[in-house]
């Protein structure tokens, strides 16, 4: 069994012509969010990937292997569902529904039209109940990796540091008056 330890995000840096003479590995979801798996790649050589915990592994991804060798990573078809909104709703509908699948920590991919999410019947019918069209598919399913996650998916470009927002807010006038809950120290004379 080859072993690999090193994987270049979406082969940055790498000649085309190098990555045509690789061999590719189709890996789904549930085997490339791990850091540690086996794998059988497109030239039937099996493979040993050690890579640092928490290592998301996306399609498009290179490992390297022990002897040199570059295996480019194909994200598997898979059952997944596909959210779209209804011909009479608008784009937060899909904002809702991401924001509730989040706080069930699902994992989810993220599309201007569109979300993914692995099959689940309780889910489905959430989203039904939000009006939403949810539709089986087999696809390749790339979530997200979280705002926290090692290794998450990458831009190509540098993020400047964000500029603090200023929100005015008018503070609601205090209602003098009975029952207001404190002393308003009226210094009647009398």
């Amino acid at each position: 069994m080859l072993q690999t330890s090193k994987l270049i995000p979406q082969g940055k840096g790498l000649a085309p012509a190098l990555l045509k003479r690789g061999s590719t590995v189709e890996l789904d979801w549930d085997v490339r969010q791990k850091s540690r798996f086996d794998a059988t790649d497109s030239l039937g050589r099996q493979l040993g990937v050690f890579l640092p915990r928490g290592t998301l592994v996306r399609g498009g991804d290179v490992l390297v292997v022990e002897d040199g060798s570059l295996v480019t990573v194909v994200a598997a078809p898979q059952p997944v569902l596909v959210i779209t909104v209804h011909g009479h709703g608008t784009p937060f509908d899909l904002t809702r529904a991401a924001y509730h699948l989040g706080n069930r920590h699902v994992p989810i991919e993220l599309q201007p039209d569109h979300l993914k999410i692995e099959p689940d019947h309780v889910l489905a019918d959430m989203l039904r109940a939000m009006h939403l069209t949810v539709a089986e598919a087999t696809v390749a399913f790339e979530p997200e990796g979280g705002a926290y996650a090692a290794g998450g998916h990458s831009h190509g470009h540098d993020h400047p540091a964000p500029k603090p927002v200023s929100i005015p807010v008018k503070a609601a006038p205090h209602v003098h008056g009975p029952g207001c809950g404190h002393d308003h120290g009226h210094g009647h004379s009398h």
